[in-house]
């Protein structure tokens, strides 16, 4: 997480925008083994290995991949349709047009399921400009079948951006999904002038049923990084 955190700051201390930095930021985290996104992700119940990831941006640009096979750093495929007609892609197209685009295409190294296993991984920049970027990537959850869907590439479940707030979530998918997290955490936070650590938790507390294991990560437009979860989730935050 520190090596993300540095790339995102050296991007944005060069002048760079908050898109690159969440890009390169959670490619770093996809490329490291230890999380269930791009090298690291879990097998599905089929033996596959298959990617999601999602970009939102403040001035309303969205990009998401579902189910994508030999991708080792999907969100880059995700930032690509940043400025594409379609918002999202799936399974082998999703492949075929990473492909036209010159993406590599190359085998992904999983790990075996393993109860508990989540570590998606999420990344929200903010530019000079005030700009901000929600990036995450997944490899799913452990013992699911190969046509599953969760919640990083689902806008308003995994994640949401705009309004100068940017709000990403991670934890079991399905729960995150039912509760629309990141959206309904966002608009308390906005809507009720809820200070965002005190809307994510709400998020937690309220929407989120009991045991069920979830993590939120909320940058404002103004103001500091902030993090809150149910369990011992790690995060970071950096302020130039």
């Amino acid at each position: 997480m520190e090596a993300a955190i540095a790339r995102a700051a050296d991007i944005l201390e060069a002048g760079g925008s908050a898109v690159e930095a969440a890009v390169e930021a959670c490619v770093i985290l996809e490329d490291d083994p230890v999380f269930n996104a791009g090298t690291g992700a879990v097998y599905r119940t089929d033996g596959s290995v298959l990617l999601d990831a999602s970009l939102q941006t403040s001035d309303g640009r969205m990009g998401f991949v579902i189910a994508m096979r030999d991708t080792p750093n999907p969100i880059r495929v995700a930032a690509d349709l940043l400025d594409e007609e379609i918002n999202g892609l799936a399974g082998d197209g999703a492949r075929t047009w990473a492909n036209s685009k010159g993406h590599p295409k190359a085998a992904v190294e999983g790990r075996p399921p393993r109860a508990g296993v989540g570590d998606t991984v999420g990344v929200i920049a903010r530019d000079s400009t005030g700009a901000l970027a929600c990036a995450t990537s997944t490899g799913g959850t452990s013992y699911r079948p190969a046509g599953r869907v969760g919640d990083v590439p689902l806008p308003g479940s995994g994640f949401w951006a705009e309004h100068g707030l940017a709000v990403a979530a991670t934890g079991v998918g399905e729960v995150i999904t039912r509760s629309l997290l990141s959206y309904r955490v966002h608009d308390r936070a906005l809507s009720t002038e809820s200070t965002l650590e005190s809307a994510m938790r709400w998020g937690i507390e309220e929407l989120i049923d009991e045991g069920v294991s979830v993590g939120l990560i909320s940058l404002a437009s103004e103001g500091e990084g902030r993090g809150h979860s149910n369990t011992d989730m790690p995060w970071a935050a950096w302020s130039g």
